[in-house]
C-alpha cells in the first residue's frame, strides 16, 4: 500500500481501512512509521490501538518506546496494554524494569500474564523472582497459575534454587489447582527436594494433585508397556 493510501486510509471512520493502513506501516522504515502510529494511540477503536502497539515494537526508536509506555500506562483496555507490554519487551533487556512497574501497578490478569510471559522470553529472571512473588500474593488464579509456571521456567537459571524454594513452600496450599500447578513446575528441577516434594503431593488428597505428580510416572510406564 502507498504511503498516500495510508494516510487517506487512517481517516476512514471505518476501523477496519485504520487496522489495515497500520498494518501496512510495517513495510516503511522508522521516521515514516512511527509519526503516524503515534497519532493514533489514542484511536476510539481499541482494535486499532493493539495494532498501533504491535505495529510500534517492530519500529525500535526512543519514540516508539516513549509511546509504548504510554499505551501501558494509561489505554484504558487491559488487551491493548498487554500487547504494549509485548512489544515493549522486544526492545530487550532496558525494558525490564519497565515491565516489573507495570506488572505491580497492572492488577489486571491479561496484563499480568503478558508481563509475565514476556520476562520468561527474555530470560529475566531476577525480575521474573520478584513479579512471581507479587503475582503468587495477589487472588486472581490465572495470574497466581502464570507465577508457578514461570517459577518452574527458573529451573537451571542464577534464580532456580529461590524459585524452587518458593515452590516447596507451596505444596501445601489450600488451593487444589496451585497444588496442581507445583506439580508440573516441580518436574523442571533435578533436586532431592523437588523428588520429595512430587512425592508427598502424589499422596495428595486430590486425584488431579495426585495425576498431576504422576503424569510422568505414568508415560514411562505406558512407553515400556509398548515396547
Amino acid at each position: 500500500m502507498d504511503l498516500n493510501q495510508i494516510e487517506t486510509n487512517l481517516q476512514n471512520s471505518d476501523f477496519q481501512y485504520r487496522l489495515k493502513a497500520i498494518s501496512a506501516l510495517k513495510d516503511y522504515p522508522p521516521d515514516v512509521a512511527v509519526p503516524l502510529l503515534i497519532r493514533h494511540i489514542q484511536d476510539p477503536e481499541f482494535l486499532v490501538r493493539t495494532f498501533v502497539a504491535r505495529e510500534l515494537g517492530r519500529q525500535k526508536t526512543s519514540e516508539s518506546f516513549a509511546s509504548l509506555l504510554q499505551i501501558m500506562k494509561f489505554d484504558n483496555t487491559p488487551n491493548v496494554r498487554a500487547e504494549a507490554a509485548n512489544s515493549l519487551s522486544l526492545f530487550g533487556g532496558v525494558s525490564a524494569s519497565h515491565l516489573v512497574q507495570t506488572f505491580f501497578r497492572d492488577d489486571h490478569w491479561l496484563v499480568r500474564r503478558s508481563i509475565l510471559a514476556a520476562l520468561v522470553e527474555m530470560n529475566c529472571s531476577e525480575e521474573v523472582l520478584e513479579v512471581c512473588d507479587q503475582g503468587l500474593m495477589g487472588d486472581d488464579a490465572a495470574v497466581q497459575e502464570a507465577s508457578i509456571d514461570a517459577l518452574g521456567a527458573l529451573a537451571g537459571s542464577r534464580q532456580s534454587e529461590a524459585a524452587l524454594s518458593k515452590l516447596l513452600t507451596l505444596t501445601n496450599s489450600r488451593a487444589e489447582y496451585i497444588r496442581v500447578r507445583v506439580a508440573h513446575a516441580l518436574k523442571r528441577f533435578d533436586s532431592p527436594e523437588a523428588r520429595d516434594a512430587l512425592s508427598q503431593l502424589r499422596k495428595d488428597t486430590d486425584h488431579r494433585v495426585v495425576g498431576a505428580a504422576m503424569e510422568d510416572l505414568l508415560k514411562v510406564n505406558w512407553n515400556k508397556f509398548q515396547t
